[in-house]
């Protein structure tokens, strides 16, 4: 009987980094059940919580970014640090023996695919975004499988290595029988009132609130209504500007049309309630708007290492399919451009059918297979 698999998954940070790999984990068991699969993370990063939770093992490194510039002098402890995570890295592979090791982007990525690297195990790239990380174009020089979801990646990669996959999503957000009545019930909003959805990713988004809050008069004139996740950082600053406000009567309208949650632990209704999504430009959200079709205003985080979220959502606004707003313009603009969108149903139909035809389904799936093939055959 053939031995089992092991691979190892390397990465996280964000949200973003850590549903793929979570992803990529699921499909490689529904593929080969018996397969064994270590994550390899960075200490005090969210995927030490998330990991766990999705039922993977993982290990922690002590890596931590850079500080820029490069020549501050605490740089000289994040340095001891890398040097001190890829020893580490390298006792875990020893101790694991793995016959791959994935790496989906983070701090942790670049420790343990350098270490796979110089021991000579196969090593996968999952590259999200349309421009590359500095730790992955390095990387990408010994690995054997470069996994992308957005074209003209050769810029970065050696084009033999490159395969278009997509990014892995939720399944969740694609496998759910909910009607868009239902999910906007859910929230306790009007099941036949438009509504607009206003994410700012898990630690929410300052600009897309301010937005929001500069324009509260406008919302209470429309006749929509808006889930509007804060983050959990600027819930109790949002709560108590929104009560000023409301003490106005002509707002009075807000408390019906108005959603306000620090965080959405069901995404896959507050997506179904929305006509319309608000949204930072990160690679994964982006790869879900793709496959619901979903249309979407987004305003790129000007805080990204390479402005890599512009780079996102340009890939999608060259072609129709997305609306963008720059981060500084975004308080004076956002919302006003959301209400002419969100009443404007060809418009809508548009960016819709636009943007589904950039979907690469099945991603994880995909890059799985290509996996386990670089582990049999190592």
């Amino acid at each position: 009987m053939k031995e089992a698999i092991k691979v190892i998954i390397s990465g996280g940070g964000t949200g973003g980094h850590i549903f793929p790999a979570v992803s990529i984990a699921n499909a490689i068991r529904e593929l080969l059940p018996d397969a064994q699969i270590l994550f390899v993370g960075a200490e005090g990063r969210m995927e030490m919580q998330r990991v766990p939770q999705a039922g993977y093992e993982i290990k922690g490194l002590p890596i931590r970014g850079f500080f820029r510039p490069l020549w501050k002098p605490q740089n000289v402890g994040v340095a001891i640090d890398y040097l001190k995570s890829k020893r580490m890295a390298k006792r875990i592979l020893r101790e694991f023996k793995p016959q791959v090791v994935v790496g989906v982007g983070g701090y942790a990525s670049s420790a343990a695919l350098g270490a796979a690297n110089s021991m000579g195990i196969p090593t996968l790239i999952q590259e999200q975004n349309s421009f590359a990380g500095l730790a992955n174009k390095q990387l990408a020089a010994k690995a054997q499988k470069i996994c992308v979801a957005y074209e003209g990646m050769e810029r970065f990669f050696p084009k033999e290595k490159i395969m278009m996959t997509g990014n892995p999503v939720r399944q969740a957000l694609i496998n759910t029988s909910m009607t868009r009545e239902e999910a906007r019930k859910s929230f306790g909003l009007s099941a036949d009132k438009k509504t607009v959805l206003l994410v700012g990713g898990s630690l929410g988004a300052r600009t897309i609130n301010e937005s929001v809050l500069h324009h509260l008069d406008l919302i209470a004139d429309s006749d929509l209504q808006f889930i509007w996740q804060t983050g959990k950082y600027y819930s109790e600053e949002i709560a108590s500007r929104l009560k000023t406000a409301l003490e106005a009567s002509h707002l009075s309208p807000l408390t019906s049309q108005l959603k306000v949650t620090d965080f959405i632990s069901d995404m896959t209704a507050a997506y179904k309630a929305a006509d319309l999504v608000i949204s930072r430009a990160g690679a994964g959200s982006i790869s879900e708007f793709c496959l619901l079709g979903k249309p979407v205003i987004l305003v790129p985080s000007p805080n990204v290492a390479e402005d890599h979220q512009t780079k996102n959502a340009m890939a999608l606004v060259n072609r129709d399919a997305a609306l963008y707003v720059k981060d500084a313009e975004a308080p004076e603009k956002l919302i006003r451009l959301a209400i002419d969108t969100v009443n404007d149903d060809a418009r809508l139909a548009s960016l819709s059918e636009n943007i589904l035809k950039l979907a690469l389904p099945n991603s994880a799936e995909v890059i799985a297979k290509e996996v386990i093939a670089l582990a049999q055959n190592h």
